[in-house]
């Protein structure tokens, strides 16, 4: 749901944004570079790219574009340019599969549970196949009592099927990602949520940054979280920039989508499986992650695919949360030590 979009939006507020931030949207999309990257909101500062290809959030966490919650003709604008520049395909298999006997360069990590969002499942799945010069293996790790996706799914993915630590607990994306980082074969993890649709460049890229010297890469500059009605019709085939933007996120950090090297993954303890539902873990792994050489600069666009909202998530009596804020606030070499000696230790 749009937080912008749904509250009541008052004349000063619309004319702020016609005197203030309309000439910026304009000038920065009219622009032929990608100056439309640089767009964020008043008061906020963004940090370049060592090599200018990309922005990082001169503040803590993330937040909403503001300008297009008020006009949203700037912001399918914005949707359309992103996907111009970056455009998503989908297709049911990759044109060249990987051989057997072929090793990844790539492995793409999807955690899931229940039927409920395989809908979305299958067209990120579909945006992964569409990668081009990637060699990539996919991994959906099915965290549930019982298996009952492994039929649905396209035959080149690799289905891991990980029941919980204790039957009928809640969902564990930790364990998910843990789970598939010992099953993967490739040298780079992509750690991915079952409801994302990204641009056909977007392993290669991932990978050259990797090549130069970065062991973690966030290249989220824009998420669209699409609602349910334009989410639906893409889910259908139809195209992204058909309907309205909804909201846009800078620099979603840690959640969504993430590269690490599968070396610095196991090095710096992998995810906490003691996150038992929705919320924090992501936090506390990204943070860790900042203790090895990070690209932190967005420059992909990425779509959202509409779904109910998980419960508790961000409410602010959500342990997780607690949990989270309570770790961070020791060293991240001694959680990261904690994680490799294990609960047992």
């Amino acid at each position: 749901m749009n937080p912008v979009l749904n509250k009541q939006i008052g004349l000063r507020e619309r004319l702020g944004v016609w005197i203030k931030d309309r000439w910026r949207y304009e000038r920065a999309l009219r622009t032929p570079s990608p100056a439309y990257l640089g767009l964020a909101n008043r008061r906020e500062s963004l940090k370049p790219a060592p090599d200018g290809l990309g922005w990082a959030c001169d503040w803590s966490y993330t937040s909403v574009l503001h300008a297009p919650g008020v006009q949203p003709g700037l912001g399918r604008r914005l949707l359309r340019r992103c996907l111009a520049d970056a455009p998503i395909a989908r297709r049911p298999s990759p044109a060249r599969p990987l051989g057997p006997q072929e090793i990844p360069d790539l492995s793409v990590l999807i955690g899931h549970r229940g039927e409920q969002r395989l809908p979305l499942l299958l067209a990120t799945l579909e945006s992964l196949a569409a990668q081009r010069d990637v060699r990539l293996e996919c991994l959906v790790i099915e965290e549930d009592d019982e298996p009952r996706i492994v039929a649905s799914l396209p035959t080149w993915v690799r289905h891991v099927h990980a029941p919980p630590h204790t039957p009928g607990a809640a969902y564990n994306r930790s364990h998910t990602f843990n789970v598939g980082a010992r099953h993967a074969r490739g040298r780079v993890l992509l750690l991915h949520d079952n409801d994302m649709l990204v641009p056909v460049g977007y392993g290669q890229r991932l990978l050259e940054r990797i090549d130069r010297g970065f062991e973690v890469v966030n290249p989220k500059r824009f998420v669209f979280y699409l609602e349910q009605a334009p989410s639906e019709a893409v889910r259908q085939g139809g195209s992204p920039t058909d309907g309205p933007a909804g909201t846009i996120v800078q620099n979603l950090e840690a959640g969504g989508s993430m590269a690490i090297r599968a070396d610095t993954y196991r090095a710096i303890g992998g995810m906490d499986e003691a996150f038992v539902g929705w919320g924090g873990e992501d936090n506390e792994f990204w943070d860790r992650c900042l203790t090895r050489p990070t690209w932190i600069w967005g420059y992909e666009p990425i779509v959202h695919l509409w779904h109910p909202s998980q419960p508790h998530k961000l409410r602010s009596d959500n342990p997780n949360l607690a949990r989270a804020k309570e770790l961070m606030a020791k060293p991240a070499d001694r959680r990261i030590a904690a994680l490799l000696r294990g609960p047992e230790a």
